[in-house]
């Protein structure tokens, strides 16, 4: 089923990244702003941690010399970790805010372009379409059980020790 492959799925989800920076940023009302940029910092918390427990380790599996990718890639995830925490540091809405989402709006989109070229096409060429299948369904599993970021610390990981856990089909 297209509609649970897991490539289709991630990739309807960058496009909702991609709208809900622009609805912010025409936001004017500070509790607004506050409430919509506190539910995108979460759903990409969700993402990207659904990414490494899900998409990734499978990718390493699937394709062939995708080490480096998947290393950016987490890369790519901590530091659109680390901008978001900036987001947080300053009172919503002042200059100081704008500038960090902006920070955090520009490592989302970096990273969201490079999978797109980088990694999914692949991944969809050389996965057969039943593990894509599965993947999806695994991948919506993870989305509802951590729904709002919960029981998900945020937390910055090593690049190099996940590839290599998880390059031997750990």
């Amino acid at each position: 089923m297209a509609d649970l492959d897991i490539t289709q799925l991630i990739l309807s989800e960058h496009d909702a990244f991609r709208r809900s920076f622009t609805e912010i940023e025409a936001l004017t009302d500070a509790a607004e702003l506050g409430r919509r940029w506190d539910e995108l910092a979460d759903q990409l918390e969700v993402h990207a941690a659904g990414e490494e427990e899900v998409f990734y380790p499978h990718l390493l599996q699937e394709v062939d010399d995708s080490e480096g990718d998947t290393e950016h890639a987490v890369k790519d995830h901590n530091e659109i970790r680390d901008a978001v925490r900036s987001v947080a540091d300053h009172e919503v809405g002042t200059d100081p805010w704008w500038a960090a989402l902006r920070g955090a709006r520009e490592a989302t989109v970096d990273h969201l372009g490079e999978e797109e070229q980088d990694v999914l096409p692949p991944f969809k060429e050389q996965a057969p379409e039943d593990l894509r299948t599965d993947l999806g369904m695994r991948w919506l599993a993870f989305r509802d059980a951590h729904d709002g970021a919960r029981g998900l610390s945020g937390d910055d990981k090593d690049p190099e020790a996940y590839v290599e856990e998880h390059a031997n089909g750990s």
